[in-house]
């Protein structure tokens, strides 16, 4: 019956087109004349002057100068360090990152060296405030694997007769779908919003694959594969199980993942799409409303995206570099990219710079040590090595080409792409993968914002137009 269902969709979308040309009448997506002139009055109407920015002390982007962001808030959860007092001057230093006060670097050599569920682990750090005993920990992911299951026919009637290309849009429209299974879903008390961030937490891994699958299904005719999650398997593990039709992984692979999916899960107050938890969580909506913007926040390739467009540069440079070990060939290739001559000719090298850190970020030194063990089990020595030349090179052809108020260096976008893909992970999940990662700082962020409510966050904007007289309709 569904099956007949989403056949029925597809031929009345088909027929829809057909009759929209034949009549000559526009569809949604199409862009007419008008549509281009009233974009083209707007643009006209819509710029300001880039000087005024200046005059009148607007940081954009909420940083100055020198990469200090606006102080608009305060928090618990995490803090970012990418400088020190060094006789009362302040200077660059190699980042570091913690979590609720705890390095980040002590928490995965820990999880390493006494394996146990790092994601599961640091969840319930960034909710809670503290690490968990044994004990806490296990009745924490027997929580977690009671949560991850959806409502009754929730992947036949929502997911599978709905698929679409993006799976990032297909996560949020099923978590706003979401809200009309929840008999509380308004009730923005503590005890109910963390029921409803642990759902979210256990449910993330299965909107996105089995989106995935079902978008390969409908769309390119490949099998249906639905694994349900199993409740003695971790988040990482469980992933894989879903993702891949023999269910089969390594041990090292799923540690991997879990890495990845640790280093994702929180990254300050500050970054965009956990600043707009707090901005939403602050207007008093409820948890669905406030995840699925965070998402539509992810999924930009400023934020989110970053990692794929990284695979994409590197997928380029292999074709026109024909030794990956020539080390000119590399930097004339970096070279070209910064001259707008190479890739997507957009003058940037993907994978290199930080907003906030510039002698290292914390989280690529972190990955750098594990992705080596990695590509030497998948065979892809030389593939590592090329991205290790460029890891190390960028850096300096950046400054020798351009003039930089801080330093450069490689960030997680720069190997995740890269683990992911030797993961054999499908580029469609790349960002749904850091969504089911940062969804655990999200919830924090959107339970400490709830917790210390105050007033709706509202920042100001100062107004530039010049005032003008209305004119009558007659007379325009």
């Amino acid at each position: 019956m569904w099956y007949s269902y989403v056949l029925y969709i597809y031929l009345l979308r088909s027929r829809r087109k057909e009759l929209c040309d034949t009549m000559g009448i526009a569809r949604h997506s199409d862009i007419t004349q008008e549509v281009r002139d009233l974009a083209s009055v707007c643009i006209e109407n819509s710029r300001i002057e880039p000087e005024l920015y200046k005059k009148y002390e607007v940081n954009r982007g909420l940083r100055d100068l020198n990469g200090r962001g606006v102080l608009t808030g305060l928090t618990e959860i995490s803090e970012i360090q990418s400088s020190k007092e060094v006789d009362g001057k302040t200077v660059a230093c190699d980042g570091k990152l913690f979590y609720r006060g705890i390095d980040i670097e002590d928490i995965v050599d820990g999880f390493v060296s006494d394996p146990h569920p790092g994601f599961e682990e640091i969840t319930y750090l960034l909710l809670c405030g503290h690490l968990p005993n044994k004990d806490q920990l296990d009745r924490f992911c027997r929580t977690i694997a009671g949560y991850r299951t959806l409502p009754t026919n929730f992947v036949r009637d929502i997911i599978l007769k709905a698929p679409s290309r993006d799976m990032m849009n297909t996560l949020a429209s099923s978590v706003l779908t979401l809200y009309a299974y929840d008999d509380n879903a308004n009730d923005i008390s503590i005890d109910n919003v963390m029921r409803q961030c642990l759902q979210l937490i256990a449910t993330f891994p299965l909107l996105s694959v089995y989106a995935y699958h079902a978008y390969n299904h409908y769309q390119l005719g490949q099998s249906l594969v639905i694994h349900h999650p199993q409740p003695h398997l971790s988040t990482a593990e469980n992933i894989l199980h879903m993702l891949r039709a023999d269910s089969q992984y390594t041990p090292l692979e799923a540690q991997i993942l879990d890495i990845a999916l640790v280093l994702h899960a929180e990254h300050g107050g500050g970054n965009n799409s956990t600043f707009t938890t707090h901005v939403v969580s602050s207007s008093g909506t409820d948890t669905y409303s406030t995840i699925a913007a965070s998402l539509g926040s992810l999924k930009g390739p400023k934020h989110g995206g970053a990692n794929i467009k990284v695979v994409e540069m590197f997928d380029d440079m292999k074709t026109c570099v024909k030794n990956w070990d020539d080390e000119d060939e590399i930097a004339a290739y970096l070279r070209a990219l910064l001259h707008k001559e190479a890739f997507d000719k957009a003058g940037l090298i993907y994978g290199m710079g930080h907003a906030v850190y510039s002698l290292s970020d914390p989280r690529a030194r972190i990955f750098s040590r594990f992705v080596k063990k990695l590509s030497d089990e998948k065979g892809m020595q030389e593939e590592y090595r090329l991205y290790s030349n460029v890891e190390r090179m960028a850096p300096k052809i950046i400054a020798e080409e351009r003039r930089m108020y801080k330093g450069v260096s490689a960030n997680i976008d720069f190997y995740s792409g890269f683990v992911y893909r030797m993961l054999g992970l499908p580029s469609e999940l790349y960002t749904p993968l850091f969504a089911i990662a940062r969804i655990s700082g999200w919830s924090a962020h959107r339970i400490e914002e709830l917790i210390n409510a105050g007033k709706i966050i509202r920042p100001a904007y100062k107004n530039v137009c010049d005032r003008r007289e209305y004119i009558p309709y007659d007379k325009r």
